[in-house]
């Protein structure tokens, strides 16, 4: 028998997986309800769905002065603006939106809207199901294009017939592709930033493992986890493994080489661990694997006879950028992409890495201008 009783604190935990939740303050965010059924592309079905979006500016009378920008896997439709309540982070591409910025908002009306799947204030695995618990392991399987035709009705329901732009990286270019090559009436110009036309193997490989990673934490509860902490080790091993696909090397050697930290942590660890309790604490892991799987599926020209074919249906003026130090989507994926558009390859200079399309916005924000001819 144990004669002191152990009275360390235990480490903090968030008190659920993150996310934003009914009842959440909503901050910025506006909703928009569609009756269902939605009939998704894998077979499954969703009686109805909630869309979260934000929007910046004023539309003119036709919508011909809206943009659609694209967040990628754990972004959300908190383009711009603060962090405050029911908004965790700051704007994930502040800089670029506003008066005089590349999306200016004295003349563009801009819209971000939060992913099918997502766990943001659209319709996810953490939302309720008709019956009020979370839809959890019960939550279809969706793809790119399920989540454009959403953004498409969310695009009706503001008067908006065609998009001046769509603009994305990553995650949010394939959906930012997807609307040029599915709806090319709708998409006047188009910006696909450090994304691919199809998922590699070497991403199919990194995301599954991440996917395994939350799996194999015991609160996964097969996707069916309780009110609580949730599978949260899980998904800060995912992150933790996405975030060294996110980082070019030399950026990672160069701030942290070996270095070991006073509490005995190497420095790149403990840079990991911090960037995995931020994501436990606003995202959901239900999102994560479901989105991930959407990503892993993605091929534009699955049923369109290939790639090259379905690329030849885009009539938008395009501008395709690179990240040059990007090794999880790197530049020979972009270069495929201009190659088949017959349009240059833009190169954004970064040492981050696939981060870079979030980081560079001065380079980015000149890509912006260009595609608008402002």
């Amino acid at each position: 028998m144990r004669g002191v009783q152990d009275v360390r604190p235990a480490p903090w935990t968030p008190p659920r997986p993150g996310g934003w939740r009914e009842g959440d303050p909503p901050g910025d965010r506006r909703f928009l309800d569609l009756e269902g059924p939605l009939r998704l592309e894998r077979g499954g079905t969703l009686p109805a769905v909630r869309v979260a979006y934000e929007t910046w500016g004023t539309l003119a009378p036709g919508g011909g002065n809206a943009v659609l920008v694209e967040h990628a896997l754990t972004g959300d439709s908190h383009l711009a603006g603060p962090a405050g309540p029911g908004h965790p982070t700051p704007g994930w591409w502040d800089g670029l939106v506003g008066p005089g910025e590349a999306l200016d908002t004295d003349r563009l009306f801009v819209v971000c809207a939060n992913v099918l799947g997502g766990c943001q204030g659209t319709t996810g695995p953490s939302s309720a199901a008709p019956d009020g618990a979370p839809w959890g392991s019960r939550f279809p399987e969706v793809t790119v294009a399920d989540q454009v035709a959403v953004e498409a009705a969310l695009a009706d329901a503001l008067g908006v017939e065609r998009w001046a732009a769509v603009l994305g990286g990553s995650m949010g270019g394939m959906r930012a592709l997807e609307w040029a090559v599915a709806r090319p009436d709708r998409v006047e110009g188009l910006l696909f930033l450090a994304s691919g036309a199809a998922a590699t193997a070497d991403q199919i490989g990194t995301q599954t493992t991440q996917q395994a990673a939350i799996r194999a934490d015991p609160a996964w509860a097969g996707g069916d986890y309780l009110p609580g902490p949730g599978p949260v080790a899980g998904l800060g091993i995912a992150r933790r493994i996405a975030h060294l696909t996110y980082r070019s090397a030399l950026e990672l050697d160069e701030r942290f080489g070996a270095a070991v930290q006073d509490d005995g942590r190497y420095a790149v660890a403990s840079y990991l661990d911090h960037h995995a309790d931020k994501l436990a604490a606003r995202f959901d892991p239900g999102s994560y694997v479901l989105l991930t799987g959407s990503m892993n599926d993605w091929d534009v020209g699955r049923g369109r006879d290939g790639v090259a074919a379905a690329l030849s249906r885009v009539t938008a003026r395009t501008v395709v950028a690179a990240v040059d130090s990007d090794r999880l989507y790197p530049p020979a994926l972009q270069q495929e992409v201009a190659d088949a558009l017959g349009v240059p390859l833009r190169v954004v200079r970064s040492p981050y890495g696939h981060d870079g399309f979030l980081i560079e916005v001065e380079a980015v924000g000149a890509l912006v201008r260009e595609l608008l001819g402002a």
